[in-house]
């Protein structure tokens, strides 16, 4: 889909769910600004802080595109921000700390993603924010949380790094072979945004019931820890190799005519499907495969019988067959593959972004993957421009003249 449009667009009668909840973020990068965004595309208005001269830290990030004045965008901070207003404060400066505690009692949720303590430290933190706003609810999106006593508080943190710590590298590596860092993207980013933004929405509905703001912490290592629990949980019960091997599961990629797919079988009834489906109906009469463990054993023959299935089809295809048997089957597909999908399409789980620096095709960005039937999606906006609301939100919010936003600006405050 397209800036500006709307699917399911009959529900647009019912309104948003996050309508008329304000989000103030002081953020950076992109586990906070996800779940910002995430917010924005329910109904809340975010406000989103930056820094007057750099702006967040995301929009250093490469590649990158160019804004109307010439500045980089970087494809962190494009795909992080869409439908937020962006007001440049510093908030190293008395007087941008002042506006930022002026504002806070106009909003609802104010959060931060800075690494633990910074926000303490400039007399922004928790104990500030709720002694201007005793309603407010304050999300702070950290690596290693504010809240209990972790050797790890003071650290800066990226998802790599809690991705590391949370046992997945060491778990997955392969034999002869050095951990992979980020094999999937930023795992640790998402799953931290999706674990603040159901703290929020707890902590508002909390606030429903007794009219009190709380703190909603969240340490990216915790949500990591949350979403790689087979490294824990599966230790703890004597299985200390891949869980495929210790349960005698296929879980593999496997060659086709034009690329891989992927193929899970873990049940004796997937094995006896798979041996029908690829021309061996043999092997369901054979002891070798009576105990799942014979799959394991027997793998290169296994693997020779799928791939000359295979070979005469293409990955789509082949995925298909299989899971017209009611096995679990996919291609593995290319990024030019996977945005030609028709499945993405009719999700609508790409919005083009178009570009302001004279490039024809647009930015894709990921659309929003929660679909609600009685809530239209979009229209999307796009990401906003360095301090491109700073006078709206500052005249509309806090009542300041044209002489005080001068003023500001003239010593560096705003931008």
């Amino acid at each position: 889909m397209r800036l500006g449009d709307v699917a399911n667009a009959d529900a647009a009668r019912w309104g948003k769910p996050l309508d008329e909840v304000r989000v103030l973020a002081a953020e950076q990068m992109q586990a906070l600004p996800y779940a910002t965004q995430l917010m924005a595309r329910l109904g809340a208005d975010v406000v989103k802080v930056e820094h007057p001269g750099t702006g967040e830290t995301g929009r250093g990030s490469f590649p990158h595109m160019l804004d109307p004045d010439g500045r980089p965008i970087g494809a962190t901070f494009l795909r992080n921000n869409l439908g937020k207003r962006s007001v440049a404060i510093d908030l190293k400066h008395p007087d941008g700390r002042e506006l930022f505690l002026s504002l806070v009692p106009r909003f609802d949720v104010v959060c931060e993603n800075f690494k633990a303590g910074t926000m303490d430290r400039l007399g922004l933190g928790y104990d500030q924010v709720s002694e201007r706003h005793p309603g407010a609810v304050y999300l702070s999106l950290s690596g290693f949380g504010n809240v209990g006593d972790t050797p790890y508080r003071s650290r800066p943190a990226y998802a790599s790094i809690v991705e590391a710590m949370s046992g997945i590298y060491e778990y997955r590596r392969e034999p002869g072979r050095a951990p992979r860092a980020n094999p999937v993207g930023a795992l640790g980013d998402i799953s931290s945004a999706l674990f603040g933004t159901i703290g929020v929405l707890a902590a508002l509905r909390h606030r429903d019931h007794t009219g009190r703001g709380q703190m909603v912490d969240v340490a990216m290592l915790d949500a990591v820890m949350a979403m790689t629990d087979i490294v824990t949980n599966l230790w703890s019960m004597g299985i200390h190799g891949t869980v495929e091997s210790e349960i005698n599961a296929i879980v593999d990629t496997f060659a086709a005519s034009d690329g891989y797919f992927v193929l899970q079988a873990v049940r004796p009834q997937h094995f006896v499907a798979l041996a029908e489906v690829i021309g061996r109906p043999d092997w369901n009469e054979d002891p070798r495969f009576t105990a799942s463990g014979g799959w394991i054993d027997n793998m290169d023959e296994v693997r020779a019988a799928i791939e000359a299935w295979a070979a005469s089809r293409t990955k789509v295809e082949a995925a298909a067959a299989l899971s017209a048997a009611g096995l679990a089957s996919g291609p593995c597909f290319t990024p030019s593959e996977v945005i030609a999908d028709p499945h993405v399409a009719a999700r609508d789980m790409l919005v083009e972004v178009t570009r302001t620096d004279d490039v024809d095709e647009p930015i894709l960005v990921p659309g929003n993957p929660v679909k609600m039937s009685a809530v239209a999606e979009g229209p999307e906006s796009r990401v906003p421009w360095l301090g491109e609301h700073t006078d709206d939100v500052l005249v509309a919010e806090l009542g300041l003249g044209d002489a005080d936003i001068a003023k500001l600006r003239a010593e560096g405050v705003i931008a």
